[in-house]
């Protein structure tokens, strides 16, 4: 969701003043609705602008609540009655175009700006030990008997939950972190995730509106980064441990008590079930499920889904033992190779 803690929202606007003022030509009856922020599909409701841009949003527009929605021509026909439908020949960029007016660009990624309705001084429970050149931003929120080490920025609107440890030079924005959490020296949470239109040419940023909710024992190792959702959240689940230098792209969700090695990175809106493990290496291509307990080997790629319980190698990945039989194979191969020359 687009949380105004961080984003400053422009105010409400009707549908057709905001089509103008990107100049694009909708046809829609007079004002349309009154637009009051964006969403995605599945959790829009009234008063919401979400996309549905190719096929692969089809089932979630057909149920979706939202006022207004900015599709492709082969999707018009599937906007459910009570939404507006927008025809778009490149609907990505014309819904960046919207959030750019909803969400002026100019409020996003301050540390210290004074943002919307929240322009409080930070709130700190009982013994809250603050490092040397510690910068808090209006309207954090910290529990007691946390501890933020020396030069690590928390940026406007984050809470942190008690007991948790933040060492040095971290930086924290778009984000709201349980309890016991424990980031190690460098950890970046909630910088903007890797999210581009019009590739090779104009390379269109997608704004990056929104949050990282990392929940109770989460620790996370050093200069690790855990990138903000596009629209929606990037989530770490209770009890899930990061290991140094892991990436975590915008819209990913890891579910409870996984286990990531160093150097593994996970794209884009990938889904990581409870009780995954990823050895050292190991990566994920974006927009798949991991299924419940599956175990990565190092330098393992996945790119497509996994069901729960899988033993994958391999790049791309494979079952571990037809892995294991093809790497013995190509080794007979090579030494009968060897043998005959």
């Amino acid at each position: 969701m687009v949380d105004t803690r961080f984003h400053t929202f422009a105010g409400p606007t009707p549908l057709a003043a905001l089509l103008a003022a990107i100049g694009h030509a909708g046809t829609i009856e007079g004002e349309g609705p009154l637009i009051a922020g964006a969403e995605e599909l599945a959790l829009a409701g009234p008063g919401h602008l979400a996309l549905a841009a190719e096929a692969g949003y089809r089932a979630a527009l057909q149920a979706t609540a939202a006022a207004a929605v900015i599709v492709s021509r082969e999707l018009l026909a599937d906007v459910p009655v009570g939404t507006v439908g927008i025809v778009a020949e490149r609907p990505f960029l014309v819904f960046a175009d919207l959030l750019d007016r909803l969400y002026p660009q100019s409020t996003r990624g301050t540390v210290t700006a004074l943002l919307g309705p929240h322009q409080s001084l930070p709130l700190t429970e009982a013994d809250v030990r603050l490092g040397p050149g510690v910068v808090l931003g209006p309207g954090v929120e910290i529990g007691r008997g946390t501890v933020i080490g020396p030069n690590t920025v928390i940026g406007a609107g984050v809470t942190i939950g008690r007991n948790a440890t933040i060492a040095s030079n971290c930086s924290i924005e778009c984000a709201h972190l349980g309890n016991n959490v424990v980031l190690h020296a460098g950890v970046r949470i909630g910088s903007e995730g890797f999210g581009w239109l019009d590739h090779g040419r104009s390379n269109r940023k997608i704004p990056q509106l929104g949050r990282v909710i990392i929940q109770d024992r989460v620790e996370i190792g050093a200069n690790s980064t855990v990138d903000r959702g596009a629209l929606g959240d990037t989530v770490i689940g209770e009890g899930t441990k990061l290991d140094n230098l892991v990436q975590i792209g915008h819209n990913c969700r890891i579910g409870r008590n996984c286990l990531i090695a160093g150097t593994a990175a996970l794209a884009g809106s990938t889904i990581v079930e409870d009780s995954v493990m990823f050895g050292g290496g190991a990566a994920a291509s974006g927009h798949l499920t991991i299924g419940r307990g599956s175990v990565l080997a190092a330098r393992t790629l996945v790119t497509k889904d996994l069901p729960p319980g899988s033993r994958v190698a391999g790049y791309p990945a494979e079952e571990v033992r037809v892995w294991r039989r093809g790497i013995a194979t190509l080794r007979r191969l090579s030494k009968r190779t060897e043998s005959g020359r």
